[in-house]
């Protein structure tokens, strides 16, 4: 009878363990299937289908101001159009709730002086299904603007202060500011516009850091007087998204408002339900933010390929888009590959999915299609640092040198071919982002500082350059105007550099500097980072 019992023990823990491998299994089994639906949904097909479709709303808004200039807000809002006029770079975690910053590094003052010269711009994002708009449109341009009037109010009330078209008001407000344009003095609006649905508890809270952030912005080094002459009506942002109501024949003219419009287009429809939509040839699913994450989804497409080529892929379905694309991309790359530019070679891996019939299968996946840095690279052109002899530019500059540059400290990853004529002039320094290398260009920027010094001290050009133009090559020209140059931006040679403490505002203030000139920079915080410990280094021993 004893051993009956402690047999039955023995099956019952054997039946329950194989129970719970049958539940855990049966559980995987739900996991892998709602992966398979979920990417199945989140094809390339639907993800060119839905940017199309909202390209058309784009355009729509577009039209109803055809004077104002259509800006995409990076990365994203750059797959809404194919006519944008420039680019501004507004990030969604600056306006994220208690994190809300107005960051120096991005002060997209260009896009300010575009406002004022067309009378106000167009920005176009998008976000994910469930969002009115994101919080780079709903919080951070907002905050942008009003710190942006606050710190031109300022200026304007300076007594060296010239500008004729500008007049402070005799009223003892302080925070309103008038100006006389055809006669008409307007009240210069420094309240913070925000959209209704920020709670009144985040407002309140944004508007207890403003004072703060004004005075960070006066003390960056920025140039406020530039933008203060080129703007006669303070910044204003208003939204429009897809279910906003229009009556097409009451759209105001924009010259007749108060202010400086800042329109922030959400390009995307905001529902957060899954959309199935069927045209007279195929079915797809509407996919809401369909150009946030290219890396997870393009393909190595970048929005100027998508753009070029978009009726055939639109029209070719979702079993033939993705072979499209592929021939597309690599089209493109044998085409720059030809002519010396930048082709990096697209990386294939197998990822595991669930087939259909329940077994793994594998799919092609790319992982390094560098679409980004392509994209923003095609139009970018060299900029010179003021009188400093340093220009920040793409790694394409390096193929054919311009007559007004002596020298080139190539920071691409890839080796570019050049035309110099003297092997001293060029120095290929193969920097990665700190995404893939912590230490990269940390590791780097002694042999780039020397250099530098070695041909800046003969009064030589140099331009530094890498694959976009917006991000390593910056840092490494923050490093040497930080280290070989004063506050004035005059050449010392390290004189400054080794009696001054390098603090980090000290060195946001000369990237404010390069910023004024490289308008589309745009330094990852990784490779910032490496900058500010190079500098905090034994700063003799980097130098020598």
């Amino acid at each position: 009878m004893l051993r009956r019992s402690r047999t039955y023990r023995a099956l019952s823990k054997s039946e329950n363990f194989v129970t719970v491998a049958a539940m855990e299994d049966e559980r995987m089994s739900i996991y892998r299937a709602s992966r398979t639906i979920k990417k199945k949904e989140n094809s390339l097909y639907n993800a060119l289908k839905s940017i199309y479709e909202d390209s058309i709303f784009v355009g729509e808004i577009s039209e109803l101001w055809p004077e104002l200039p259509l800006v995409a807000n990076l990365r994203c809002g750059l797959w809404y159009s194919p006519k944008f006029e420039s680019t501004c770079y507004f990030k969604s975690t600056d306006g994220h709730c208690n994190n809300w910053s107005f960051n120096t590094s991005r002060l997209n003052l260009h896009l300010a002086h575009l406002a004022g010269q067309k009378g106000g711009c167009v920005i176009v994002d998008s976000t994910r299904k469930g969002k009115r708009f994101p919080d780079s449109m709903s919080k951070t341009i907002p905050i942008w603007t009003c710190v942006l009037n606050r710190a031109i109010l300022n200026h304007l009330k300076k007594p060296n202060c010239n500008n004729n078209q500008m007049m402070l008001p005799e009223s003892n407000t302080s925070t309103q500011d008038t100006y006389d344009r055809k006669n008409a003095p307007l009240e210069w609006d420094c309240s913070l516009h925000l959209p209704l649905w920020v709670s009144k508890t985040e407002r309140a809270a944004i508007e207890d850091r403003l004072e703060e952030w004004t005075k960070q912005l006066e003390a960056s080094g920025a140039d406020i007087g530039s933008v203060a002459s080129s703007l006669e009506k303070p910044l204003r942002p208003l939204w429009i998204s897809q279910k906003t109501v229009i009556w097409l024949n009451e759209v105001p003219d924009y010259d007749s408002w108060d202010f400086t419009p800042i329109i922030l287009v959400n390009a995307s429809s905001t529902t957060g339900i899954v959309q199935q939509r069927t045209t007279s040839e195929f079915s797809w699913n509407y996919i809401s933010g369909a150009g946030d994450d290219e890396e997870s989804w393009a393909r190595g497409l970048s929005p100027n390929l998508f753009w070029k080529h978009a009726y055939d892929l639109i029209i070719s379905g979702p079993d033939l888009c993705n072979q499209k694309v592929a021939d597309i991309v690599e089209k493109d790359r044998v085409y720059r590959a030809h002519r010396g530019l930048n082709a990096p070679q697209i990386i294939v891996k197998p990822q595991k999915l669930l087939s259909s019939n329940g077994h793994i299968s594998s799919e092609d996946q790319f992982l390094n299609s560098d679409t980004d840095a392509r994209s923003l690279a095609e139009n970018c052109t060299a900029s010179w640092l003021g009188s400093t002899n340093v220009a920040v530019g793409t790694s394409q500059h390096a193929a054919n040198v311009p007559d007004d540059i002596d020298c080139i400290l190539n920071c691409n990853n890839e080796l570019v071919s050049h035309c110099s004529p003297n092997a001293g002039a060029y120095l290929h320094l193969p920097i990665v982002t700190s995404k893939y290398d912590r230490f990269s260009l940390l590791s780097h920027l002694p042999t780039a500082l020397n250099f530098a010094k070695l041909n800046l001290s003969k009064g030589k050009k140099i331009l530094v350059c890498c694959q976009t133009g917006e991000d390593i090559s910056v840092c490494v020209s923050l490093a040497i105007l930080t280290t070989l140059f004063d506050d004035e931006g005059s050449y010392d040679d390290g004189k400054s550099f080794t009696e001054t403490c390098i603090t980090k505002w000290e060195m946001r203030k000369r990237l404010v500097f390069i910023c004024n000139f490289a308008t589309k920079a745009r330094p990852s915080r990784g490779n910032l980072r490496q900058v500010f410990s190079f500098l905090n280094r034994d700063r003799t021993n980097s130098l020598s």
